[in-house]
């Protein structure tokens, strides 16, 4: 049980760091491009001038590191099937936008977001913790992948003037304003699906359904139309929705 509970801190810090690692990837490679040239959302650091393409490029591969250096621990206490997972996460995430070919630029960012911040990143927990993997584990690995995917789709459809501009073609590029938005309700919608096949399984984890209510007001502001630096809002409270239904699912799924 100990183990078990020491394995689920460092998967904790592996995704920890393959998240910061790619944000500083996306930086950096976007930054190079000149794709945040005319970026609407937050701050970027290359792109802004506020630091040097190569400390992001260090700070991307330092994370990269910690990553790697818990990733081996976990797989030498549990699988080493998991190092070639590794693998595949270190290149998605660097290749989201970086390389001569970046498939973030082709419109396949949503799919790689929900495979490897949604299924990859919950079942290897799991598997980690418990060395095997249920149908619980991947509905909610589609519940974390939709949400994760939800934050994307945002920032893609605030973005669709610029990336457009700088040949990004990134799905809500691809599908046009008016697809991006419905996409981005869809997600929602199949989340709750995968909240309620888990409830048939485990009642108590209704209550993430809470957590999705809180869904309501930025599918509003998408829904209605919000642009620009209004849809800053709507990733934050986008996020607020993903901390949420984490929470409430994982209190369900305890208590169930």
């Amino acid at each position: 049980m100990q183990n078990n509970w020491l394995n689920s801190v460092f998967a904790l810090i592996v995704s920890l760091a393959l998240q910061v690692a790619v944000n500083f990837a996306n930086d950096y490679s976007d930054g190079i491009r000149g794709t945040d040239k005319d970026r609407v959302g937050p701050l970027r650091l290359v792109g802004s001038g506020a630091k040097k393409p190569a400390d992001v490029k260090k700070a991307t591969f330092l994370a990269f590191g910690v990553a790697a250096v818990f990733g081996f621990v976990l797989a030498a206490t549990t699988s080493w099937w998991l190092l070639l997972v590794g693998v595949l996460c270190f290149l998605a995430g660097w290749f989201y936008t970086g390389g001569k070919h970046p498939y973030g630029y082709l419109g396949f960012g949503e799919v790689f977001v929900f495979i490897f911040f949604g299924v990859v990143a919950t079942m290897g927990t799991t598997f980690v913790i418990n060395q095997q993997l249920t149908l619980v584990s991947f509905l909610a690995s589609v519940v974390v992948g939709c949400l994760a995917c939800a934050l994307l789709a945002v920032n893609n459809l605030r973005d669709i003037a610029g990336d457009a501009t700088s040949n990004k073609r990134t799905l809500a590029v691809r599908i046009g304003e008016s697809g991006a938005r419905k996409f981005y309700i869809l997600l929602f919608i199949v989340a709750g699906c995968a909240v309620v096949s888990i409830a048939l399984l485990h009642p108590a984890a209704v209550i993430a359904m809470l957590g999705l209510a809180a869904a309501i007001k930025p599918i509003r502001c998408v829904y209605s139309g919000a642009t620009g630096a209004d849809l800053i809002n709507v990733l934050v409270m986008t996020g607020r929705v993903q901390i949420l239904v984490a929470i409430a699912l994982s209190v369900g799924l305890l208590f169930s």
